[in-house]
């Protein structure tokens, strides 16, 4: 029987742990309208949203794969460069839910992403940034 390598059974904790956090970081954002209006109760509100979190989460890939290709060069990405990506996006949602400053977990995994490749590859050039462009700045513009 083969073993997982230590390294990605460490990755595949952290990416345990950032969709925990991208969770209730999200959930306050998604649910604040209608407990603030009282249309539904804390509870009923946070449950709804942990269930079609999860359902959405297991229906459709589309932000990962959005993530996943088309913004850095395949072949600088390693273990190292992901965990380094899914660290920064932790600390990040960490950061912005302590002091309560609005974010998107999706972004912090970009940016985190964007930030592990060019300390990797000491470059610029090696981000697709037409690919940036149309995938994350124009979506978000429009």
């Amino acid at each position: 029987m083969h073993s997982i390598p230590l390294n990605l059974l460490f990755i595949i904790i952290l990416a345990l742990t950032f969709d925990f956090v991208n969770g209730f970081h999200d959930t306050a954002n998604a649910i604040a309208t209608s407990v603030s209006t009282r249309v539904l109760t804390p509870r009923t509100a946070i449950f709804m949203s942990a269930v079609f979190n999860f359902f959405g989460a297991m229906i459709n890939t589309e932000v990962a794969k959005t993530i996943g290709h088309g913004i850095v060069d395949p072949k600088f990405v390693t273990e190292y460069l992901v965990l380094a990506a899914v660290i920064a996006a932790i600390v990040w949602d960490l950061i912005t839910w302590w002091w309560g400053i609005p974010s998107s977990s999706s972004h912090a995994i970009i940016g985190g992403l964007i930030g592990a490749a060019i300390v990797t590859t000491k470059s610029l050039s090696d981000i697709n940034w037409i690919g940036f462009v149309k995938k994350i700045v124009l979506p978000l513009v429009i």
